[in-house]
């Protein structure tokens, strides 16, 4: 169920808007990819080196795909955050998933 105000699609928008500015690398799942025996069934974020990469898995629901950016952005980002003009509602959302930025 979509929370403070906003659809779960539009959150994502946003995420992956805010997470393209703070430089982490996201990947989003082809279709052919995902429907290969073994593909990730869930979205997620891990650390290759330095960098940060966040794996969205397109079957799954918005609100987890959300979710994996949210905790992306807060737990590697939350300087940009700091420094950033963020929304209310989904400043409260990346907060929420991994304590205040």
């Amino acid at each position: 169920m979509p929370e403070r105000g906003m659809r779960d699609e539009d959150r994502v928008a946003a995420l992956l808007e805010l997470a393209q500015a703070a430089a982490l690398e996201v990947r989003i799942l082809s279709a052919h990819a995902a429907a290969e025996e073994g593909a990730p069934r869930q979205s997620r974020v891990g650390r290759v080196g330095s960098r940060v990469w966040v794996l969205i898995v397109p079957d799954d629901p918005p609100a987890h795909q959300a979710a994996a950016l949210a905790q992306a952005l807060g737990r590697f980002r939350a300087d940009f955050l700091e420094e950033r003009f963020v929304p209310p509602a989904l400043r409260a959302f990346i907060a929420d998933r991994t304590g205040p930025t």
